[in-house]
């Protein structure tokens, strides 16, 4: 980046915290917007999978990231705190079978999670609920 800068010169005059946190993220929120549109129109016809990831921040939380892949790409979906639901079964499944919904039952082939107990047995109770999903 310093190499680049040189290339312009004294006279380059680099963006305002302001530019970045007004109209510049304005037009990259509605750049990314626009992909994660086009993202969307070929889910209907390619179907999806939604993928769950756990991680635990520097405070101590239990996260659960959201992802829905498909042959155009994988795209986060969303992301929350599952510090309460980490080890329960019920909540778990309420919190991927929301996803399932959220994306649409009818486009979600299938759920990829981890392998720990608790996610197992929601995958179960999951294809339980939803026949087609495996």
């Amino acid at each position: 980046m310093c190499r680049s800068l040189g290339d312009y010169g004294r006279g380059y005059k680099a963006l305002t915290p302001h530019d970045l946190s007004s109209w510049v993220l304005q037009v990259e929120m509605e750049t990314t917007g626009m992909i994660v549109e086009d993202m969307k129109k070929t889910w209907k016809a390619t179907r999806v999978t939604i993928m769950s990831d756990g991680w635990t921040d520097i405070r101590g939380r239990s996260l659960l990231n959201f992802l829905v892949n498909n042959p155009k790409g994988t795209m986060f979906l969303k992301s929350i705190d599952a510090s309460d639901a980490v080890k329960d079964v019920e909540l778990i499944f309420k919190l991927l079978d929301s996803v399932v919904e959220e994306v649409g039952e009818d486009i979600v082939v299938q759920v990829v999670t981890d392998n720990a107990s608790a996610y197992k047995a929601t995958g179960r109770l999951l294809m339980e609920k939803r026949k087609h999903l495996y």
